[in-house]
């Protein structure tokens, strides 16, 4: 039960209903696309005559369009109803502590154009840089309009006031990111954790969604995040810092974090980890080349190949990193107990010798026997990217929030 907050509610009115069903009915299309009339009332068991209502609406506010005419033996010939993805495009913008990711979409998470930039760790020249390539990209692909903007960025935004409160990876932190763009670009901005954003992403457009309704991401990188959609809904806590199981500690007579706390998740299973194991396994002298001061400075892409090429200290620096992301992920599969975990990162390009670790962990940690299935994201799908889009995309396609 969701209880009624009678201090923040919003009563049910004529308007609820037709907003509710519109929405109903533009993920119904998204869904099934090319889809008729007839085929809509059956998946919404409205009344035929309320979906020809709502089909004429969205199609005046050009969200929907006609195509096709179908042939059947008798009877009216249908016409197929599509998303409209010319009415509007979306500004996604993925930052990283190095590169920062810009991409234009359409309506339906296609994106149409992408560029890069890099990071830098001046947050006013950043967002100086930042609003002149997102105004150039809009004008070298002019869409009718732009419904807004969507940021993911490593770090935590207050829920009440969008404000980034840190991001520790960036260097930033008490930065109003938000005001500075909209009033830069004059379009609405939506800033979200790049976890939150993962699992966004996943719900809007994974592969194995149909029915997930509590879903965990977990992105590895230099740090480690985690995004929870619980009963369809994206937890961010009562100050929207919720999720930083990165920073739970899993050994505490282990390795420093930057938090200041020992032995944290992401200090014993982040990329940074598995970097650090292989530099602790090397038998050289400090200086000679090839050192451990050298090898701490290693990007964790090359630990990757080296694993590929069989490299015996690569390949256990890997399982060590793989123990530890399993011990974390126990952690989550049995006190969240979710459909779906997915993992995200270039961790996942070894998934075939993390995921076995992995799920091991998880068999020997977690006593519920929840039926949570662990999935890798494949990194080309650009998950942090396509969550930027679902962000402003679902203040039109999301459930909308009554009583």
């Amino acid at each position: 039960m969701r209880k009624i907050d009678l201090n923040n509610f919003q009563v049910a009115t004529s308007e609820t209903v037709r907003d509710i069903n519109s929405r109903i009915m533009l993920n119904l299309v998204r869904k099934h696309q090319p889809v008729s009339r007839a085929d809509l009332t059956r998946y919404s068991g409205l009344q035929r005559s309320t979906v020809s209502a709502i089909a004429a609406r969205l199609i005046a506010e050009r969200w929907l369009k006609e195509g096709a005419v179908g042939n059947l033996p008798r009877g009216r010939k249908p016409t197929f109803l599509h998303l409209n993805t010319e009415r509007c495009g979306v500004v996604g913008v993925d930052i990283q502590p190095a590169t920062t990711t810009l991409a234009v979409s359409s309506m339906d998470s296609q994106f149409l154009a992408q560029e890069s930039m890099s990071t830098e760790k001046d947050p006013v020249e950043f967002i100086a840089r930042l609003s002149r390539r997102i105004k150039d990209l809009m004008r070298a692909h002019p869409r009718n309009s732009y419904e807004g903007i969507g940021i993911s960025l490593p770090g935590r935004m207050d829920s009440s006031s969008q404000q980034l409160i840190f991001a520790p990876t960036l260097g930033w932190s008490d930065l109003d990111l938000k005001t500075r763009l909209e009033h830069a670009i004059g379009l609405p901005v939506e800033l979200e954790n790049a976890a939150n954003a993962c699992a966004l992403a996943e719900l809007w457009s994974g592969r194995y969604m149909d029915g997930v309704r509590n879903l965990v991401a977990v992105t590895v990188s230099d740090d480690i995040g985690v995004g929870m959609i619980m009963n369809g809904q994206l937890v961010r806590g009562s100050t929207g810092v919720a999720g930083e199981f990165g920073h739970v500690s899993q050994m505490s007579d282990g390795p420093k974090c930057r938090c200041g706390n020992s032995g944290c998740w992401e200090v014993l299973a982040s990329n940074v980890a598995a970097v650090r194991y292989y530099a602790e396994s090397a038998s050289v002298r400090k200086g000679e080349v090839g050192s451990k001061s050298d090898m701490a400075k290693l990007p964790f892409g090359d630990i990757l190949r080296l694993v590929e090429r069989g490299d015996a200290r690569a390949c256990k620096a890997l399982n060590q990193m793989a123990h530890h992301l399993g011990a974390g992920i126990a952690m989550l599969v049995t006190g969240l107990a979710p459909d779906v975990l997915v993992v995200v990162g270039e961790v996942t390009r070894a998934w075939d010798k993390v995921g076995p670790i992995v799920t091991e962990a998880v068999k020997r940690r977690s006593f519920t026997h929840a039926a949570t299935r662990i999935l890798p994201t494949d990194p080309e799908a650009q998950p942090r990217l396509r969550g930027t889009i679902a962000l402003v995309l679902q203040n039109h396609f999301g459930a909308p929030l009554t009583a």
